[in-house]
């Protein structure tokens, strides 16, 4: 038997007036995209336009200047376009990475004890989120451009880096493809198995497992490779190694500024968020300032930060798009290019909607997952 207070309230009747309305809307969408689609199709057959996706097997005809997919100039269009997106998260994701890590430190500084951090903290969140992303990405490129030496007078670091006009060389290991990618991998997962083993550990044992991790990554990163490739300074400039180029320092440095400072405002109001008993109930059983912060009041802040987190990530993906005004070669620009030659520009503009639509909402799966994992859970 069940009781009154277990019963399901009985269900209101449908509304056929709403559901017919929603038909029409429905319809009128349908039926505007249908027109859409039907005026573009004349207005290219009018101008003897080809359409569709046909051309994505043809030779793309121009080069790709860099990037991490290997491309060359008569590779076809479909492969070009991978080369772009490869690009895109080339930027992207170091840019993600290390924007969190800025904002996290900045959110943290603004409400710091300290009246200098704090003060500069939110100096430097003011100024950046003032000024618009696009004139941040030129002013950072002209300033590698034009500030830094000429490559045959680079700024050395340690000798295993090259600053210069031309970019930063830095020494690379030598390894096989699937060598690199199980270190790669390792060095992803080491630190969040470590964390994971620890998570009920007191926080002097996360510190230790997590230095533990790196000790054997770095041990693994310089004993397995067979040897380093090294950049070397000549008479035109300097050679070897891996280069970044300047379109990439820039885009980069332009995106971590610009979204380190919106994620330290999003850290510093989730901590903020957290009601200050929380704080009383750890000042009276005498935490110290770090074991407040990590074991009490940031697990709960995660709860507010990683909504407005998500969409700082969708948006940092989406800015890089910017890259185009300074001749970074992502997505928007090999297919701003493959427009240019082909005349296929509702196709290629469909490529790049799609590209950014595809990473977002990839984007939006994981951190709902994430997001689920740091709500409170009701008991």
């Amino acid at each position: 038997m069940t009781t009154a207070s277990h019963q399901q309230p009985p269900k209101p009747p449908l509304d056929w007036r709403a559901v017919g309305l929603q038909a029409v809307a429905l319809a009128a969408v349908f039926g505007l995209l249908a027109w859409l689609v039907h005026n573009a199709g004349s207005n290219l057959a009018a101008r003897n336009i080809g359409s569709g996706f046909g051309f994505l097997k043809d030779s793309a005809g121009f080069s790709v200047s860099e990037g991490l997919v290997p491309y060359e100039t008569g590779d076809s269009y479909l492969w070009a376009f991978a080369a772009g997106v490869a690009n895109t998260l080339r930027a992207a994701i170091p840019a993600v990475l290390l924007a969190t890590l800025l904002g996290f430190i900045a959110g943290i500084a603004q409400i710091s004890r300290n009246a200098l951090l704090r003060t500069i903290a939110r100096t430097y969140v003011d100024v950046v989120r003032n000024i618009p992303l696009v004139l941040q990405v030129l002013m950072w490129y002209f300033a590698i451009t034009e500030l830094l030496p000429a490559g045959d007078s680079p700024v050395v670091v340690g000798g295993v880096a090259f600053l210069s006009k031309g970019g930063l060389a830095v020494a690379v290991p030598e390894l096989s493809s699937w060598l690199a990618l199980v270190l790669v991998a390792a060095t992803v997962a080491l630190p969040v198995l470590a964390w994971r083993a620890t998570v009920r550990q007191r926080t002097a044992a996360r510190v230790l497992a997590l230095g533990v991790a790196l000790v054997i990554l770095v041990i693994a990163w310089v004993a397995v490779p067979s040897g380093w490739e090294r950049p070397t300074q000549g008479g035109f400039g300097v050679s070897g190694g891996a280069t970044l180029s300047p379109e990439w320092l820039a885009l980069v440095s332009a995106l971590t500024l610009y979204a380190g400072a919106y994620c330290a405002e999003i850290v510093r109001s989730g901590i903020q968020a957290v009601h200050k008993g929380q704080w009383e109930a750890c000042h009276a059983l005498s935490f110290t300032r770090p074991q407040l912060l990590m074991r009490v009041i940031v697990p709960q802040s995660l709860r507010v930060i990683v909504p407005p987190y998500t969409s700082l990530i969708m948006n940092t993906i989406k800015n890089s798009s910017l890259a185009v005004a300074i001749g970074y070669p992502d997505i928007v620009s090999v297919a701003t290019t493959a427009m240019n030659q082909n005349g296929q520009a509702i196709e290629c503009v469909a490529v790049i909607a799609a590209v950014y639509l595809t990473l977002n909402i990839a984007t939006a799966l994981v951190m709902g997952a994430v997001n689920a994992r740091v709500q409170l859970k009701e008991r």
